[in-house]
């Protein structure tokens, strides 16, 4: 037997240049999927418009409040001064012979009574609060009866609101909303908001923002609603 050939010397870079060129030779083409994802994220907004565009045509209801032109939704929730407990109910009989006085209820009878102003306000935010306090100033500007005014603490329950009447000396209506019903079929996503409709529950203004904690600024909505 003839002498042993020499030892194989490793070589490193000849073995990743071998390797690399094996799997370029035994790899599938690689696919760009980058357009793809550009396809799937546009329709995925085109999707999420066109549930807005519904919401807005069929209920009256874009990202926040119900829009001007639109009806109010009805509904019956507990007063957080009454001894009532319970969630809203967002289809009530609206029965004008049998109000339930421990209850604001937002029905066409009540509509149709004077203007309506109702604010929606989550409790623990002061600037939503201070816009309870500003829909008590501009109340004691109009003679009982003339306008309506109420208050609707979202997500909040009878304790609470109640706490926040007494601490604030609210006399305007002020009802809880403790599951968030009707915080959500207004679309309540931001305090304050604020839906000031006609006699008949016609919305004209939907306010939302700081500056309508100025008394003179939300007189001069409300007047409007009377024809001033």
């Amino acid at each position: 037997m003839s002498e042993d050939a020499p030892p194989h010397r490793l070589d490193p870079d000849r073995a990743a240049a071998e390797a690399g060129a094996r799997a370029r030779r035994g790899s599938e083409p690689v696919i760009d999927t980058r357009p793809y994802r550009r396809m799937i994220g546009a329709i995925g907004i085109g999707i999420v418009i066109v549930i807005a565009a519904l919401l807005f045509i069929t209920r009256g209801v874009g990202p926040v409040g119900v829009t001007p032109g639109h009806r109010l939704h009805w509904f019956v929730a507990p007063l957080g001064t009454s001894n009532l407990n319970g969630d809203a109910n967002l289809t009530p009989r609206c029965d004008p012979a049998q109000p339930d006085t421990r209850a604001l209820n937002v029905c066409p009878w009540l509509a149709n009574r004077a203007p309506l102003v109702i604010a929606f306000f989550f409790p623990g935010l002061s600037d939503c609060t201070r816009q309870i306090n500003t829909i008590q100033t501009v109340a004691a500007q109009f003679r009982p009866g003339a306008v309506q005014f109420a208050a609707v603490t979202v997500r909040a329950g009878r304790s609470q609101s109640a706490s926040l009447v007494r601490q604030h000396r609210w006399t305007v209506p002020v009802v809880y909303d403790r599951d968030g019903a009707v915080g959500s079929v207004y679309g309540v996503q931001v305090c304050p908001l604020l839906e000031l409709a006609y006699r008949g529950g016609l919305v004209r203004y939907r306010l939302v923002g700081n500056q309508w904690q100025a008394p003179a600024a939300l007189t001069t909505k409300v007047r409007a609603l009377l024809g001033h």
